[in-house]
């Protein structure tokens, strides 16, 4: 038998907690029923598109609004299925690339393990997180 290591326990108790929180779903919405089916009556902030944004943050150029390319820009993909979902972020006119994830929270190629709420969120925080420096263009394979 494998000696046990840090990455195995650590890969077992996540694969573990994944488990209980799934089950935990599973109960939730076998005992509630109207929990678990959307309600018509609520609007659906995932289908919702965010507002245009063109502001000064920290000293730096951020804009936001839909794209009309339809794709990554200048990779050669076409069509309203890439990861910004039709929505585009500059910073002093380069391209922040944004992905909106299927709960409707926002990252970026800058801060791609924090989730925000808005695509203005999203430029915010990469202005901080670049502390000056130059976007680089993100060249898709």
């Amino acid at each position: 038998m494998p000696e046990l290591t840090r990455r195995r326990a650590l890969g077992a108790a996540a694969s573990a907690l994944a488990g209980l929180a799934v089950a935990d779903l599973a109960t939730t919405a076998l005992s509630h029923p109207a929990a678990a089916a959307p309600n018509a009556s609520d609007p659906a902030p995932i289908a919702s598109d965010p507002a245009p944004f063109d502001e000064v943050y920290q000293g730096r150029r951020i804009q936001g609004g839909p794209s009309h390319g339809g794709g990554h820009h200048g990779n050669g993909h076409h069509g309203n299925g890439h990861h910004g979902a039709g929505y585009a972020v500059r910073i002093d006119g380069d391209e922040l690339h944004v992905m909106r994830n299927a709960d409707g929270t926002w990252i970026s190629v800058v801060n791609h393990y924090e989730t925000f709420a808005t695509p203005r969120a999203v430029a915010r925080a990469a202005v901080v997180e670049l502390q000056g420096a130059e976007l680089v263009p993100l060249v898709l394979a």
